[in-house]
């Protein structure tokens, strides 16, 4: 199988180095620096200032929401185009693709209404949704939920509470799984909605994570500063809200948490910390010691580099799965399983290639590289639980993939 680029894609991808190299300015990455809000967060929603006016142009450029239908907003090409976009803008830390928006399960379970409302306004940035699946006795085991969703009429009551709903505080609504049916199997039961953050009875409250003090440099792995928790008190929305059918959630969530795990972001995520380390051994010697000539220090990143080749491969596979209409099934946990994973061996590498000096962290006088391989470690294992943890996305590799019964 050959995952090799076209003439055409390469040229895109020099394109788009070109305008990064000419667009990014010192004032844009200040203005990044200021909005590292994580997922969730869109750069349109600050109607001004460099990083809003840089959006604007590679909007312009038709480089947002590629293959997207063009009757809801995009370019109506293909994935591997999207890909390579949101691959060079990711390397610098703008995110201009729709990776955790909730628009692939939008597009494949929505009614025609909220297509036609979302897709357009969640490719512009004008809309952004904050993914409200955890709570606080359901984590890992997501199904165990228990934020209810009462039908009353044409209307829904909800209330509960989920947490660590990364830019709850920024974004425009919130892609809500909740209990409509306590009666029945766990998985059976459940129901998605988009709401309004601004829908009277939700209230946002701030968790500061450990990358807020010291603030995490701009490309830290899972450095946003603030995730949150978010409270439902009898809040009333219509039905025409409810994202598929009632009581079919589940299946819609998963189905949109494996497509958004395909794509640059993911594939960045993975494979950015062993990059950061081959360029700081190439440049870096320290009195006549060169850690790019100590052998032990080689093989470990050879052994690493490979691994990230495999997250590459592993990411093109499932994008052409989904290019020529596969049915996509265990791809994207398979990925979710070998990834973050990868990325732990990684950091921990890294921290003993670099000693000390690599866990001092951004601020510090003799920090490395502003401290940002001390953040990733902090960030790195949370990587193995966010979106599933990879023990879950083993249980649907063996089920999905190889067909094996639950016991």
């Amino acid at each position: 199988m050959d995952f090799g680029y076209t003439p055409e894609q390469e040229a895109l991808r020099r394109d788009v180095r070109r305008f990064i190299a000419e667009n990014l300015t010192p004032e844009v990455r200040a203005d990044l620096e200021r909005h590292n809000e994580g997922f969730g967060a869109s750069p349109s929603r600050h109607k001004s200032g460099p990083l809003y006016e840089l959006f604007q142009k590679i909007r312009a450029r038709g480089w947002l929401g590629i293959s997207y239908p063009k009757e809801y907003g995009g370019q109506g090409g293909d994935r591997i185009s999207q890909y390579i976009v949101e691959e060079e803008f990711g390397r610098v830390n703008i995110a201009v693709g729709l990776g955790g928006s909730g628009a692939p399960a939008i597009l494949a379970a929505g009614t025609e209404e909220q297509k036609r409302y979302f897709i357009p306004r969640l490719i512009s940035g004008e809309a952004s949704f904050a993914l409200g699946f955890t709570e606080p006795g359901a984590g890992a085991d997501l199904a165990s939920l228990q934020c209810r969703a009462v039908r009353e009429g044409n209307l829904y009551s909800i209330n509960g509470q989920k947490m660590y709903t990364s830019a709850a505080h920024v974004a425009t609504h919130i892609y809500l799984m909740a209990r409509t049916n306590p009666a029945v199997p766990k998985h059976q039961g459940i129901s998605i909605f988009l709401i309004p953050m601004d829908t009277p009875g939700i209230t946002v409250r701030p968790l500061w994570t450990i990358q807020n003090n010291p603030r995490a440099p701009g490309g830290t792995t899972y450095g946003a500063a603030r995730t949150n928790e978010v409270f439902f008190d009898d809040v009333r929305v219509p039905g025409e809200m409810l994202l598929g059918k009632e009581n079919e959630g589940w299946r819609v969530g998963a189905m949109g948490l494996n497509l958004d795990r395909v794509g640059a972001m993911r594939y960045l995520i993975s494979v950015r910390r062993d990059e950061d380390i081959v360029n700081w051994v190439k440049e870096n010697t320290f009195d006549g010691y060169a850690p790019a000539e100590d052998p032990a220090i080689r093989d470990k990143i050879a052994d690493l580099w490979i691994e990230a080749q495999l997250c590459r491969l592993m990411t093109m596979r499932s994008m052409s799965i989904v290019e020529h209409g596969g049915h996509f099934t265990y791809e994207g946990s398979a990925e979710k399983v070998w990834a973050p994973e990868h990325g732990v061996r990684t950091t921990e590498a890294i921290s003993q290639i670099l000693g000390p000096y690599g866990q001092l962290l951004n601020g510090s006088l003799y920090a490395i590289e502003s401290g940002i391989f001390a953040h990733n470690l902090m960030g790195a294992f949370q990587s193995g639980i966010n979106h599933g943890s990879t023990q879950v996305m083993r249980d649907q590799v063996a089920r999905r993939g190889l067909d094996m019964p639950r016991k």
